[in-house]
């Protein structure tokens, strides 16, 4: 995925959740990135956010 795309993702995904009354941190971006990137797995990812949300394992 170019990086171009995957900005254009992570900006609509944002929005999308904006709608809802939600947000997204640069942190979980920067994950998001990550993850898209191939640099983390999916569930490197969602450990990350469990461990963010302070939900046990």
């Amino acid at each position: 995925m170019s990086e171009k795309t995957i900005e254009k993702s992570i900006k609509n995904a944002s929005a999308s959740l904006k709608i809802e009354g939600y947000s997204i941190d640069e942190q979980a971006k920067t994950w998001c990135r990550q993850l898209l990137n191939g640099e983390i797995t999916m569930q490197e990812y969602i450990i990350l956010a469990k461990q963010k949300a302070g939900v046990s394992m």
